[in-house]
């Protein structure tokens, strides 16, 4: 008994020395298998994703793509998550779809919808690092994430995308900073993942979407 509570004291004094287990543990919960949580506290979805090395030196518009999306290839980080889920995740989280983009009006429309905390860690990191870290934009703007909804368009067209870094009228959630067309047809900017921070190439990370405050 008296060895027992000295291993409890022992523990006690360990966490208030060094802290409690990083809040960034997800990384361990999540699998290819179960590849997103839904946090409803925290009002948060996480999703398991593998960096694509190729967008660590070129630019590209397309941030969170399924794997098995038309764009899949295409993204800085492959999700092993499908759009239809994630987007009910977030619908599930209470969040509003801006469902504002079209094909007509993509070119000269932000996205809107409620605006998201987007986060990247992975077993090893540091830290839980933002989204703004994660990408470099040539400009130095901070991206702003909306849930753009989309659904419809997202099933109809297949791409698998969860995230763009522009507006987008097929993306679940895109960047309301730029709009369509300005990364890849106008050249108003470049985005890269940022190899300074990322690690190397198929390293499995967790993308976390959460409600801004």
């Amino acid at each position: 008994m008296m060895k027992h509570l000295f291993l409890l004291a022992l523990a006690l004094v360990l966490c208030a020395s060094f802290g409690a287990p990083p809040a960034y543990s997800q990384e361990t919960t999540l699998t290819p298998q179960n590849p997103l949580a839904v946090d409803m506290k925290e009002r948060s979805v996480s999703v398991l994703a593998q960096v694509n090395g190729k967008y660590l030196v070129q630019t590209t518009r397309h941030g969170v793509v399924f794997k098995e999306g038309k764009n899949g290839e295409k993204s800085v980080f492959v999700a092993l998550a499908d759009p239809e889920t994630f987007y009910a995740s977030l619908v599930k989280l209470g969040l509003k779809a801006g469902n504002n983009m079209t094909w007509d009006n993509k070119e000269k429309t932000y996205v809107q919808g409620d605006p998201l905390d987007v986060s990247v860690t992975w077993k090893g990191a540091k830290k839980v690092y933002s989204i703004d870290e994660a990408i470099k934009d040539s400009n130095g703007k901070p991206l702003a994430i909306r849930f753009g909804g989309n659904l419809a368009a997202a099933l109809k067209m297949k791409t698998g995308c969860l995230m763009c870094l522009d507006s987008c009228p097929v993306g679940i959630t895109s960047n309301a900073t730029y709009t369509y067309g300005a990364i890849e047809t106008r050249k108003e900017a470049a985005l890269t993942g940022n190899k300074d921070v990322l690690p190397p190439d198929g390293t499995l990370v967790v993308i976390t979407f959460k409600a801004k405050k």
